[in-house]
């Protein structure tokens, strides 16, 4: 967020919308400070965006860094706006990062042998009460995130030595435990300023047994939050 302060606490709600399957989600974030993720995968990537070109409505494919893997994962990033890094973003004090600019972008997934998506990961930035992801399978919305500055001290401030000590900087984890998804939308919604992110981390995690979803959050800050999607 570049202009308003926010004061919510850190939340993240699963938002009701038109006819969806059910899937259950988790969210988690790393202790702070962190600025990738921390699980593991069956296969994943990276997009750090210091080689793509910066400026507003950018549209690239990437590859996150699995090209040369046994499963190759590609993203297409439709009107995002790319900037170097500054006080409000910029995973490690360097290189560029994402943000929807009181806008909203897109992300299309898919692999190379049409295996499954189920995890999407970002360090999110200058966290404001505006920053909403939203998360589907084709067409159908099958979650959605907010999430809202809260009152956790050791979140606030960029762990980059770049300032803006009023708003919080996070890893956040999410996890479809029994399904996949193959689109994803950033936006900021209501307009507050921008949606800051770096690091888009995609890939497979092997989807814990209900029993066991206490535990996804070893090592990591304990916040998880299961939401399911309901039927209509």
């Amino acid at each position: 967020m570049r202009y308003l302060p926010a004061v919510a606490a850190i939340a993240a709600a699963a938002v009701l919308s038109s006819p969806a399957r059910a899937d259950l989600f988790s969210v988690t974030y790393e202790t702070s400070g962190v600025q990738n993720s921390t699980m593991q995968f069956a296969y994943s990537g990276v997009e750090t965006f210091d080689r793509q070109a910066t400026g507003s409505g950018q549209t690239f494919t990437t590859t996150y860094g699995t090209g040369s893997g046994p499963v190759t994962i590609s993203g297409t990033y439709t009107g995002v706006q790319i900037i170097p890094a500054d006080q409000y973003g910029g995973a490690g004090g360097t290189g560029n990062y994402a943000v929807a600019m009181n806008s909203t972008y897109s992300i299309a997934l898919s692999t190379s042998n049409n295996s499954p998506i189920n995890y999407f990961g970002f360090w999110l930035s200058a966290l404001d009460s505006g920053n909403q992801v939203t998360f589907y399978n084709g067409l159908t919305d099958v979650f959605s995130l907010s999430a809202a500055v809260g009152t956790s001290g050791a979140y606030y401030g960029n762990p980059n030595g770049g300032g803006d000590s009023t708003q919080a900087f996070v890893f956040v984890n999410v996890l479809d435990t029994d399904g996949s998804f193959n689109n994803i939308a950033f936006s900021e919604t209501p307009s507050y300023g921008g949606f800051e992110s770096d690091n888009h981390t995609v890939g497979y995690v092997a989807a814990p047994e209900p029993a066991s979803m206490a535990v996804l959050g070893t090592g990591l800050l304990g916040l998880g939050i299961v939401r399911r999607r309901r039927r209509h």
